[in-house]
């Protein structure tokens, strides 16, 4: 025990000033504090190769590497979650020794980021994978050589970081390593990329053209499942398949999946049929209201759509003289309605088709009651209008006007009077009255009195005045008439 205490002094001595001065940094640090519960360790330069200090003394830090790893499980941080898995994986192309793979990158690639990939192959009929690249690439397409033509593949790819290895993305079938002349292609029709829709009892028949060479593996299913070939006769040839139903029920209606496929390559395609037929009719009609020429209905929509969305609604009405229907609305949208212009005396019936694509429903709601158009009798109560005095006595309220006329024209007097009782008219020339004279004609239509005065010499000429007079008055205008010579 004596000599291996002595080569121990020997580096203490040499380490004393460290030791020295790391005893203040010595407390702020708690791995400095686990070294005590060892006496014989006491020596030891485990503190020296933490310490700041012991870089500048380059002797005595070789001697601490063997023992600096033990201090390592200190930080415990939490495990990083590895990267999902990469995405889309498929076949770009297959030759008689190689196959070309594409993919997307996943959707999480952790805190540490993307590594890389990994690439692995196992033969069909194996169960041991094999990684056919020696480090992680970034590229999204891979290309693996050195196949064996005839040879079947299975194929993953793992993306790889900091943090561990992802879930593999797996090819769904195995890949035959034989040369793909033409990749498969689906080459669906315009009028096909939409939902086709007919109606029941028509005959579907449906190609589909496509290409691929080796002659590709056509496959239908709908839902995943294979198809009901009771009902639905699929025939494949090398350039196109054929969809066909002799006659086509609602139950056909869903989509199917069409798969184009050489080795591991493929293609895929989407058929949506819709099978249609008339809505059911109406519910739930009713009469709500009868009022002047007007009647409410309402109803709630079919039980049956028909597999189609409700345009609209017919509304008809029938009376019970004729007994024969009517369209009163086409198209009508909600599901209630008024319908006026109704003649007074009918009776009448109304029904309600519903409308979809396939067209009006076969049957109509009929409505239980029936609107009998009455006319109403109104009680005429003449408006009460407070007594007024009537009477008035005669105002001018249009004077007469001076004229000057020429001799051999005729010429007219105007003004306007009111009253009650109606005033009598008196016309007088040179407050002399003017009576039966032909060369004078007095008139009075409604309140506008005129006097015409025919062919008139100077010697017409003069005041005129033109007088009203009644039970409670009179009232009277003047003017001057001029006549004048030829020139």
């Amino acid at each position: 025990p004596a000599p291996e205490k002595e080569p121990a002094r020997t580096p203490k001595v040499e380490a004393a000033p460290a030791a020295a001065a790391e005893e203040p940094p010595a407390a702020e640090h708690p791995p400095a504090t686990e070294q005590p519960p060892a006496p014989s360790d006491k020596p030891a330069p485990v503190p020296t190769a933490e310490a700041t200090p012991a870089p500048e003394e380059g002797a005595p830090a070789p001697p601490a590497d063997p023992q600096a790893p033990a201090p390592e499980p200190k930080p415990e941080k939490p495990k990083a979650e590895p990267p999902s898995a990469p995405l889309s994986l498929t076949v770009e192309e297959v030759s008689e020794n190689s196959v070309t793979l594409t993919w997307k990158a996943p959707e999480q690639t952790g805190r540490s980021g993307l590594d890389g990939y990994v690439v692995e192959i196992c033969k069909d009929g194996c169960t041991d994978w094999t990684a056919v690249n020696e480090e992680p690439f970034l590229s999204t397409r891979y290309t693996i050589q050195d196949l064996g033509s005839g040879d079947k593949i299975h194929v993953r790819v793992k993306a790889v970081s900091a943090s561990g290895a992802s879930v593999p993305a797996t090819l769904e079938q195995p890949v035959l390593i034989r040369e793909i002349l033409q990749l498969p292609r689906i080459r669906m029709p315009r009028h096909l990329r939409q939902t086709y829709v007919r109606r029941v009892g028509d005959a579907l028949n449906i190609m589909i053209p496509f290409q691929g060479k080796p002659q590709p593996e056509v496959i239908w299913t709908k839902g995943g499942q294979p198809l009901d070939t009771s009902r639905i006769n699929i025939r494949n040839t090398q350039k196109d398949t054929i969809f066909y139903i002799r006659e086509a029920q609602r139950s056909d209606s869903g989509k199917y999946e069409l798969a184009v496929r050489i080795n591991g390559a493929e293609d895929k395609a989407t058929l949506d049929i819709r099978v249609i037929e008339p809505p059911g009719p109406p519910q739930n009609l009713k009469l709500v209201d009868v009022w002047g020429f007007n009647v409410a209905l309402e109803w709630t929509p079919p039980l049956d759509n028909g597999n189609s969305e409700i345009k609209g609604y017919m509304v008809q009405k029938s009376d019970k003289k004729s007994g024969k229907w009517f369209t009163a609305l086409e198209r009508c949208s909600r599901t209630s309605c008024t319908i006026s212009d109704l003649i007074i005396g009918n009776t009448y019936s109304f029904r309600v088709f519903a409308e979809n694509a396939c067209g009006l429903s076969e049957k109509a709601a009929i409505a239980s009651g029936v609107a009998n158009i009455k006319k109403t009798k109104t009680a005429y109560q003449a408006e009460k209008i407070p007594q007024r005095d009537m009477m008035e006595p005669p105002k001018f309220t249009q004077p007469l006007t001076d004229r000057t006329t020429t001799r051999g024209y005729s010429t007219h007097l105007f003004c306007s009077v009111r009253g009650f009782p109606q005033p009598k008219i008196i016309w007088m020339k040179n407050q002399m009255e003017i009576r039966e004279d032909p060369k004078y004609i007095a008139m009075i239509e409604q309140g506008v009195c005129s006097l015409e005065i025919r062919k008139p010499s100077p010697f017409d000429g003069g005041i005129y005045t033109c007088k009203a007079v009644n039970p409670l008055g009179e009232a009277s205008v003047d003017c001057k008439l001029d006549v004048k010579g030829k020139i």
